[in-house]
């Protein structure tokens, strides 16, 4: 094989878990009306298809990152910039655009000190973090569909690795060893 095209069965089971987590999310938000998707879930979902055992696929890094993401979002957002959002452009040297950029930068300096000093280290919640801060989901409200939008995630994964493990690897080992004839 070809090591600059790399693994083909990998990018394409990692691809589909990925996407099918993103779907389940994607049902919720659709049938809630709440932001149950957000950009930050898309490098999670990746992270967990790709690497479920990896450290930062723990379900306390997961959901802890993320949550203390939100938490320092919310804190910098509502004591630098709260009634601001980055939707649109800010006039230059305007107040707003000071405030959003330190809600910013202070969100993501708060939510890397938690996250190094408690061990629930999930570089996606970063994103999350901005997220919040900028005023693009920064209520308290929208902080909470966050985190259960992390851990409806987190179960979607663990569920489908279990589907994955007792059914489809059976299936797939089978099917490659020629034991299971296809019907005609």
């Amino acid at each position: 094989m070809n090591e600059r095209l790399g693994d083909t069965r990998q990018a394409v089971r990692t691809s589909v878990l990925a996407g099918g987590l993103l779907a389940v999310l994607g049902v919720l938000t659709w049938v809630s009306g709440e932001s149950a998707l957000f950009p930050s879930l898309g490098p999670s979902a990746y992270v967990l298809a790709l690497r479920p055992d990896a450290p930062e696929s723990r379900a306390d890094r997961l959901v802890g990152g993320h949550a203390i993401g939100v938490a320092a979002g919310l804190v910098a957002y509502r004591t630098l910039a709260a009634g601001h959002a980055v939707v649109g452009t800010h006039a230059p040297l305007s107040a707003s655009a000071l405030a959003l950029a330190a809600a910013g930068v202070c969100s993501l300096a708060l939510t890397v000190v938690l996250m190094v000093w408690t061990d629930l280290r999930h570089a996606p919640a970063c994103a999350t973090t901005l997220i919040v801060s900028l005023g693009l989901l920064s209520t308290v409200r929208a902080g909470v569909v966050i985190v259960v939008a992390v851990v409806v995630l987190l179960v979607a994964q663990r569920a489908l690795a279990v589907v994955e493990r007792r059914w489809l690897a059976p299936v797939v080992a089978r099917l490659r060893r020629g034991t299971i004839r296809m019907r005609s």
